[in-house]
């Protein structure tokens, strides 16, 4: 058994509304993170459509949404059983009370092990206002060759708010995978380093390469990534938490990620969950009626 977690970060440009082509570029790419060693593959935000809305039109968007059943999904998962590779698939999921972005983790016997549905939804524009947040952020045990190791994960807009990612942190998230749509410039790569950082736990996200395949997609530029929180060496010296940045182009990205050197920072450092004053957090609760989107004097 290996301390060595190997995560392939699935870039690739996407394929529309066309799910027949989408599900065979992804098994595809699948199979290409099997044969270089990886123990699980992550895709970008809404596989199953490709993160587009080029006609705005709302109800065709809301057709493309599938059940956590349907074939295109299952067959990731037997899929997964084949290779032995846990694989995190992400799709707009039909359900009773509308569409959801989601996020299914099947572990490599093909078993689901975690669903989670996008909770900051961007609802200040079409489609996403569409559709239904999630209500929680799950945080699941996922058996590997490498080992066990807890995961939850977040969607491309979640990794905005600390307190998403402070919730699976309270849960025992050692990883956080995040599907990712949109650009991933300066600011929002700061934003993954500090998210790891403050909850000592890896986050890996993968968005779509550049250029975007068609229009009405979304203005993503690859730059997927992985961040550690250790942020100091054995030594004492300050070091780059970030283990890997990719470049723009489409790819099967296989990141190394050493499970037991996380594993003792996490022991022995003060941040994450230790230290905390909860009692003084009280007005993180409070509803201020602010809403999402721009003020009215802008919009």
């Amino acid at each position: 058994m290996s301390a060595e977690l190997r995560i392939a970060l699935l870039q690739l440009a996407g394929e529309g509304y066309d799910r027949e082509a989408s599900l065979a570029r992804g098994l595809a790419a699948c199979r290409v993170a099997a044969a270089r060693g990886a123990h699980l593959a992550l895709f970008p935000e809404l596989w199953s459509t490709g993160y587009e809305f080029p006609s705005g039109d709302l109800e065709r968007w809301r057709a493309q949404a599938i059940a956590r059943d349907d074939p295109w999904v299952r067959a990731f998962a037997r899929l997964a059983s084949e290779l032995g590779l846990a694989v995190a698939v992400t799709y707009l999921e039909a359900t009773a009370g509308g569409p959801r972005n989601a996020v299914t983790l099947f572990d490599g016997r093909g078993r689901e092990v975690l669903t989670y549905a996008k909770v900051h939804t961007c609802s200040f524009d079409l489609p996403e206002q569409a559709l239904v947040p999630g209500e929680e952020y799950p945080v699941a045990q996922l058996e590997t060759s490498a080992g066990a190791i807890a995961v939850g994960a977040l969607i491309c807009f979640d990794r905005e708010f600390p307190e998403a990612a402070r919730a699976l942190a309270l849960g025992g998230a050692e990883l956080v995978l995040v599907p990712n749509a949109c650009e991933l410039e300066a600011n929002r790569l700061g934003q993954v380093r500090a998210r790891a950082f403050e909850d000592m736990a890896a986050v890996a996200v993968c968005n779509y390469a550049a250029p975007p395949a068609r229009p009405g997609a979304a203005e993503e530029n690859g730059h997927s990534t992985v961040v550690d929180p250790i942020a100091f060496d054995v030594d004492g010296r300050s070091r780059d938490t970030r283990v890997f940045e990719a470049g723009e182009a489409e790819g099967v990205y296989v990141v190394r990620l050493d499970l037991a050197a996380l594993r003792e920072w996490r022991r022995r450092e003060v941040w994450g969950t230790k230290c905390r004053r909860p009692q003084t957090y009280g007005v993180l609760l409070e509803d201020r009626g602010e809403g999402c989107g721009p003020a009215e004097d802008e919009a």
